[in-house]
């Protein structure tokens, strides 16, 4: 059974669908805030985050410095339950635009990995302390829902 990051068509797709969900993050006025005036480094960085994920390589680990970035940039950013779902939205819409495979079991690892990163990264953006934090401190393998997959 192929990995979630190959049925999804590896790097390149994950490239084009991340391109287009953090051009339409820059362009929401809710979600603007979160993201500043953008970072020409972040497509590719967050390709790389969840092309690891996925089960493709290790570069987000290697080049980034693994969860804990994850952490550290979600810190202090007070995400709102309103945000944490428009950015929901925006990526799930995001993966129709880019082409992405349409099939059940990939668009339910989709969401169900963006709805539990958006849980881990609202909490860790109010943690005043490391208590404070998700328990999640190590990059997370998504695989297909249970009983599904190719």
């Amino acid at each position: 059974m192929p990995t979630v990051y190959e049925h999804a068509g590896g790097y390149e797709a994950l490239h084009r669908f991340i391109d287009v969900f953090y051009s339409s993050c820059l362009a929401d006025p809710l979600l603007k805030p979160l993201f500043g005036e953008g970072q020409p480094t972040h497509v590719p960085t967050l390709t790389d985050f969840e092309a690891e994920v996925f089960g493709g390589p290790d570069d987000f680990t290697r080049k980034h410095g693994g969860f804990q970035h994850i952490i550290d940039v979600h810190r202090g950013l007070h995400i709102t339950e309103e945000q944490r779902r428009r950015f929901i939205d925006l990526y799930l819409t995001a993966a129709e635009k880019a082409g992405l495979p349409t099939d059940a079991p990939f668009r339910e690892a989709l969401r169900t990995h963006v709805e539990f990163g958006t849980e881990v990264a609202m909490q860790n953006s109010h943690a005043e302390t490391d208590a404070d934090l998700h328990p999640l401190r190590t990059m997370p393998l998504w695989q297909w829902p249970e009983g599904q997959g190719e």
